[in-house]
């Protein structure tokens, strides 16, 4: 508890301080000199402002070390002051100044002010309940500056985060654009801190795949990312580099992530739309690779670029087939399909599809007699090689849906 004697004797203490504040200031700066030198500098620079700042500063704590102990902790540091020492620590970020050595500063010049106070205190006989107070009182004061420093250390850090990250979003959009010419891409990559590579590629990932989005976010900085109403997409750098496909196939894994085509900055809009085409026949189980890379499968993607014209070539080329059960439909697809890409090769059929070659050779006499002399057609070999070795189309009116076994004939 307070007492009369400590109001006497800590109200005195404030001249006798402030008279060693040059001595103190000079201390400081002198060992910041060793670990510091630019807070040495800023201190030799700054010394009568800094000194003035302090003679009130120590009235307010000397003044409010004779209250409670036991109350809470007070605001020792004024609005002013907090606000000083915010921009202290903005400054710092925005020179791409490490904080930790300032906030070591702080420490080296509580440390130096205290033993002067103490000292101080000792030959006026202040009673050891009032210098604990004054102790408490310089060195929570310490702490909120510190903590107004780091505070502007780290806001400014999260405002140049936010808005570094709009700029890498408005240069991916322009990317992704056809109104991008070479000045405007230099300028929007400036801006953004990211260096333009020779070629890139862009990843897609469904937007509600949270297991994509956690991979997504874990690619490194050279990659960027951007959200679209209906799809996540990142513009990876260079990705033919020497073992980044590899890279991107391990870290994409389980995402469901679709690889566009490398090229030229220029052809990343085109790059874009073969992309969300191969995300659509991946969502019809067409391409069902985890992830996909597009450019592993672009004969598919031909075949599939528009399924209206993929099933009319199946309606005309497999309608023999329509009038089959679906079991022997099924078995004859296969074989017919395997026949065609084994370039007719009867015991490679066989090893294929793990049957005995007489198997082969009598499904083969099913198919000519179905077929007739189309079999023996290069050019209508090579059309039904492309209605079958891709996939199904998506219709419904595709000539091998799955019909009713009743009514079909064998």
């Amino acid at each position: 508890m307070d007492t009369e004697e400590d109001h006497i004797w800590l109200p005195g203490l404030v001249p006798a301080i402030v008279h060693r504040l040059p001595a103190i200031l000079t201390e400081v700066r002198d060992l910041l000199a060793e670990q510091q030198p630019d807070y040495a500098g800023f201190l030799s620079d700054a010394f009568t402002e800094i000194l003035s700042a302090a003679e009130g500063f120590i009235a307010r704590l000397v003044a409010l070390a004779e209250q409670d102990p036991q109350a809470a902790t007070p605001q020792l540091a004024s609005g002013v002051e907090q606000a000083l020492f915010e921009e202290i620590g903005r400054l710092h970020y925005e020179q791409q100044h490490d904080v930790t050595p300032l906030l070591a500063a702080y420490r080296t010049g509580a440390a130096v002010a205290w033993r002067h106070v103490a000292e101080e205190a000792l030959e006026f006989n202040v009673p050891a309940e009032a210098l604990a107070g004054l102790a408490a009182a310089v060195f929570a004061a310490v702490d909120q500056l510190s903590s107004a420093s780091w505070r502007g250390y780290v806001q400014a850090q999260t405002t140049a985060g936010q808005a570094r990250e709009r700029l890498r979003e408005e240069l991916a959009e322009l990317l992704l654009s056809d109104r991008a010419d070479t000045a405007a891409l230099r300028a929007a990559a400036a801006r953004a801190e990211w260096p333009l590579p020779r070629q890139a590629a862009v990843i897609l990932i469904e937007p509600d795949n949270e297991v994509g989005r956690a991979l997504l976010e874990r690619l490194n900085h050279s990659c960027l990312r951007l959200r679209r109403p209906t799809m996540l997409v990142a513009i990876v750098a260079d990705p033919e580099g020497p073992g980044v496909r590899q890279r991107l196939r391990t870290a994409l894994r389980g995402a469901g992530a679709v690889v566009g085509t490398t090229g030229p900055l220029e052809g990343l809009p085109a790059s874009m739309n073969l992309a969300e085409h191969a995300v659509r026949l991946q969502r019809a189980g067409v391409l069902p690779e985890d992830p996909l890379f597009v450019d592993e499968h672009l004969d598919a993607m031909v075949v599939h670029r528009d399924d209206r014209l993929l099933a009319a070539l199946r309606r005309q080329y497999l309608a023999p087939l329509a009038a089959l059960s679906e079991g022997t439909r099924d078995r004859l697809v296969e074989t017919l399909t395997s026949w065609l890409m084994n370039m007719g090769n009867r015991k490679a059929v066989a090893q294929q599809l793990h049957v005995h070659p007489q198997t082969v050779r009598y499904r083969l006499t099913q198919l000519r007699e179905i077929f007739g002399s189309t079999l023996e057609d290069p050019t209508a070999r090579a059309a039904l090689l492309l209605a079958l070795a891709w996939g199904p189309a998506i219709t419904e009116s595709d000539p091998l849906a799955p019909r009713p076994e009743s009514g079909s004939h064998r």
